[in-house]
């Protein structure tokens, strides 16, 4: 077993490296290599890979997401987002809140059309669906970003956004739920089924702000002056970090990216710790996490839940885009922010598939619980394949791609 899992390693590395060394060959973002060599692995394309690793293969899509997430934290240096800061707050409210209500509406209009067998349950699945809408995925914009070598306000204007929209769509998914079962089981709303969300958000940041916190002073009182140093407290710290929001309830992704922008804005001496986890591993994470995911695809689930795949997406899109325009023509935000940060903004993963997971092992949701993970997963591989495609062009349009 450990020389198959050895062997497997070896074959995802050596494979996403060839395939996003092509991809950029023509043009394309590597992420968008990784993730087509991940299908070309999936054990129902060549068969290379088995079931069982893909099944099993959660402990490395956490621990590089893990190590995604803190680097879309880091990137939220204060000075730099300062002047973007009421923009990044007013455009991450509307863009979440918009696709979580062009959802929800398109899907309570359409599921008793579209699945009729299911019509008695079109309220409580739109409410649910709207809210999966809401978080976006920020790892396929982030390895574009700096593969490119992007910056500039619509570069910090999507990483800030995509940092605050899971929060705000961690909140619309515990109101959802909750709403969702009293129409199913005719339950009554408790205070606990309101303030728990909020009070996970506040553990989250909480648990984030103290790690991040204890490793910068661990990192300048013991004068760390090597990368490889450096690096083996921050993965302790980082793995600390999110086992310990797991063991109180929170939300490990949260925590983690509090963590990061704790550490960028700690002080000088945590300044270059974005720039020395790019050099040294991150690479390697974003092959292994982009092809992993594309391992992942389940093609039956895209084949049995096309039209409701196309519908999620179709809105998803809509509503980011409309949210984005609006919430940066209100913050009287720069006209390339307001025209190219909706387009990077489409790719989706991460905590959308955990918190679908979760959905499915609840009894009460059960009825639905296939369908509905089945659709998130196909909308999760296409935003992914696409969004890179669409993060890269609308970065170049902006003029924030240097390299």
């Amino acid at each position: 077993m450990e020389t198959e899992a050895i062997f497997i390693l070896g074959t995802l590395l050596f494979t996403g490296f060839i395939a996003g060394r092509v991809a950029s060959k023509f043009g394309l973002p590597a992420v968008t290599g990784y993730i087509l060599a991940g299908v070309l692995l999936n054990p129902q394309v060549s068969g290379i890979i088995s079931p069982s690793f893909v099944n099993s293969s959660d402990l490395v899509t956490i621990m590089t997401l893990s190590i995604i997430t803190f680097s879309v934290g880091t990137s939220l240096y204060l000075p730099k987002i300062r002047k973007l800061g009421k923009t990044i707050g007013v455009v991450a409210l509307f863009e979440a809140q918009f696709a979580n209500f062009f959802i929800a509406a398109g899907f309570a209009f359409l599921i008793p059309i579209l699945l009729p067998g299911k019509a008695q349950y079109a309220v409580p699945m739109a409410l649910l669906f709207g809210a999966l809408g809401s978080p976006t995925d920020p790892s396929a914009t982030l390895a574009v970003a700096h593969q490119f070598k992007c910056d500039g306000p619509v570069t910090r204007t999507v990483m800030g956004v995509a940092a605050m929209d899971d929060g705000i769509g961690m909140l619309n998914y515990s109101i959802a739920a909750a709403a969702a079962a009293v129409l199913i089981a005719h339950t009554s709303f408790t205070a606990s089924s309101i303030l728990s969300p909020l009070l996970r958000i506040g553990s989250s940041l909480a648990i984030g702000a103290f790690i991040g916190a204890l490793f910068a002073l661990l990192e300048k009182k013991m004068n760390i002056n090597s990368t490889a140093q450096m690096l083996a407290l921050l993965l302790g710290s980082l793995y600390s970090c999110y086992g310990i929001s797991m063991l109180f309830n929170a939300d490990p992704l949260l925590a983690v990216m509090t963590m990061g922008f704790v550490v960028v804005n700690a002080g000088e001496w945590c300044r270059r710790i974005p720039e020395k986890v790019s050099g040294s591993i991150e690479e390697i994470v974003f092959i292994l996490f982009f092809t992993v995911s594309g391992m992942k695809l389940d093609f039956s689930v895209l084949k049995s839940s096309a039209l409701l795949v196309l519908l999620f997406v179709i809105l998803r899109v809509t509503g980011k885009f409309a949210g984005t325009i609006f919430g940066a023509r209100l913050a009287s935000a720069p006209i390339p922010v307001r025209k190219y940060t909706g387009f990077c903004l489409v790719p989706q993963g991460g905590i959308v598939i955990g918190l679908a997971l979760i959905l499915h092992s609840m009894p009460v949701f059960q009825p639905f619980a296939d369908t509905l993970v089945s659709v998130i997963l196909g909308t999760v591989v296409i935003n992914e394949l696409v969004g890179p495609l669409l993060s890269r062009w609308a970065l170049k349009k902006a003029g924030e791609i240097h390299s």
